[in-house]
């Protein structure tokens, strides 16, 4: 099962048997970035591999900034899951899915190391120019599965990435402390009208007018990625603007 590595930035391979032809693409048009969430990068590796676990992804990036590829960036890895972002409803088949080493939120969330950082943008520079792939389509696993997952999570440096030429990014607002936004349990045109700007971006919500959980959850999604300094799953005007500003930076008015 081993094969050839589609990046000179691998350096090493570890093929996974948990992956298939990609359904209706000849090549990715999303990149999806993941933690491993578990204590150590071997475990998550080995896990990765096991036919059992019925999970793989493309790469892993470890601490240290070493890059192992699992799956062949032709093949369908098993990454995503239940996921949605826009119209497209196959993630796994639409995506190149990176594993970044970080025991995550239920294993105390270090930073993730600069070494490892400097891994993550040179490889996501690599794929996203082979590939051609449109910086509003490089995205975390908690964008696309927002009721489900929290990773890469608010410590992930999505701005840093930004400024090595990778992913869609804006300043975000500064956080107000006396702005505590709308939470759950409010409703009315002002919800319907930042759902639907969700939706726009390519969140998957439904514009209802209803401040429901599945909002929230969203909200809280966004926030992570897009104005991480406070993360609660309210509506205040910094997230509204920072929304209003990358919709507005998108390369057209439509979602892609």
């Amino acid at each position: 099962m081993m094969f050839d590595p589609d990046s000179p930035l691998v350096n090493d391979v570890y093929a996974s048997p948990n992956c298939e032809p990609r359904r209706g693409y000849d090549r990715p048009t999303m990149l999806l970035l993941h933690y491993t969430g578990v204590a150590t990068s071997k475990a998550a590796i080995d896990w990765l591999a096991r036919p059992e676990s019925r999970v793989s992804a493309h790469y892993v990036i470890d601490e240290s900034g070493r890059v192992i590829q699992m799956v062949r960036e032709s093949m369908r890895a098993w990454h995503a899951g239940l996921a949605r972002w826009g119209e497209e409803t196959d993630i796994n088949s639409a995506s190149i899915g990176i594993e970044i080493h970080n025991p995550g939120h239920d294993g105390g969330y270090p930073a993730f190391p600069d070494a490892q950082m400097e891994a993550v943008e040179a490889l996501c520079r690599d794929i996203v120019m082979r590939h051609n792939i449109r910086p509003e389509r490089v995205l975390g696993h908690s964008d696309v599965a927002a009721v489900r997952k929290k990773d890469p999570g608010e410590k992930f440096d999505w701005a840093r990435l930004a400024r090595a030429g990778v992913g869609h990014w804006v300043e975000p607002e500064p956080v107000s402390h006396a702005d505590r936004g709308i939470g759950m349990g409010y409703g009315g045109p002002v919800v319907w009208e930042l759902q639907e700007m969700f939706r726009r971006y390519g969140y998957d919500v439904e514009a209802n007018g209803d401040f429901e959980e599945k909002t929230a959850f969203v909200v809280t999604a966004f926030q992570r990625h897009f104005r991480p300094a406070r993360v609660d799953g309210r509506l205040d005007q910094s997230t509204i603007t920072t929304l209003e500003r990358l919709l507005a930076a998108l390369p057209t008015s439509e979602t892609v």
